[in-house]
């Protein structure tokens, strides 16, 4: 089993079921109020050591009780916490979420300690992530400390998969950097300028990627499945067919269990099957970290409903 050190954001969510998402200045009353776990980073550490990873995981919280909870979460998932930094001037960040009936969500997050994550941090954990094999990356923190991150990783030999979330522009530099870039298709959309609604417009826009110096592109597609594409082979993987109560973390559920998959020597489709089984588990239960699976849980999914 290879190392995966995961860099990236924590949050606490604050969610709300509802009948549907308010409008502007609507006000809706009978929703449902849970707290729970989250953050795009924080999400993918979690689910790639549910998924039997041995995750590192590099981060920044408040000094306040939603840090302490945070870290506190973490270890009991067996994660190694020792390079989450504790801010001082910052509170934790947190993110309110509406989720509507039919497993729509619509999410505001304010960074907190997530903005001061910075490159010295990065140093700090060098020798954690010269020790990695993988390095798992988004977007909820500065991009200056995603692309160091990214270089050191590289420089060390270990292989980056970044996920581009929440969707931006990204330079050239990061994703000469990429060996895995994990877009959906609005992500992809914005990447490469192609409107991504099927196999032929994410095979294009793979292409512009993989032109820019991605080596394998990798677009998940929701219920259509996902898109793999390097310069060896260009298909579509389909999806597990569920019941979706939240969708709510199935992208980063895909992301950190697809990292395991890669560090247990799995062939790429096997990965992305692994890494999709889920992700489909976790739509079918509410919320961001509850929803992620546990490994046992993902084998008896995937052993049952996995397709050749």
């Amino acid at each position: 089993m290879k190392n995966i050190v995961v860099v990236g954001s924590s949050n606490t969510d604050m969610i709300i079921k509802t009948p549907r998402i308010p409008r502007p200045g609507e006000t809706i009353l009978g929703g449902v109020f849970s707290t729970v776990q989250g953050g795009k980073g924080a999400n993918q550490a979690v689910a790639a050591a549910r998924s039997g990873g041995q995750v590192s995981f590099v981060a920044s919280v408040g000094l306040d009780s939603f840090g302490e909870q945070a870290i506190n979460s973490y270890k009991e998932d067996g994660i190694d916490t020792q390079f989450i930094v504790r801010d001082m001037n910052e509170p934790s960040g947190v993110a309110l979420i509406f989720v509507s009936e039919c497993s729509e969500n619509s999410i505001a997050v304010a960074p907190g300690a997530n903005s001061k994550l910075s490159a010295e941090h990065i140093q700090s954990a060098k020798k954690s992530i010269e020790n990695s094999d993988i390095m798992l990356l988004q977007l909820e923190i500065p991009l200056h400390t995603v692309i160091e991150a990214a270089q050191l990783a590289k420089k060390a030999g270990a292989k980056v998969i970044l996920n581009p979330a929440p969707a931006r522009a990204l330079p050239d530099e990061l994703l000469q950097d990429v060996a895995f870039l994990t877009p959906n298709e609005t992500e992809a959309e914005l990447l490469t300028g192609i409107k991504v609604d099927g196999a032929m417009s994410a095979s294009q826009a793979a292409d512009i990627l993989m032109n820019k110096g991605v080596r394998n592109v990798i677009i998940t597609m929701g219920s259509k499945g996902v898109f793999l594409a390097n310069r060896a082979v260009s298909r579509m993987i389909p999806a597990y067919k569920v019941d979706a109560v939240d969708t709510t973390a199935a992208g980063d559920t895909f992301n950190g269990a697809f990292a395991v998959g890669i560090s247990k020597g799995l062939d790429l489709v096997e990965a992305i099957r692994f890494g999709s089984a889920a992700a489909a588990i976790s739509v079918t239960k509410l919320g961001a970290q509850p929803s992620i699976p546990h490994l046992d849980e993902i084998e008896r999914f995937f052993l049952r409903n996995n397709t050749n």
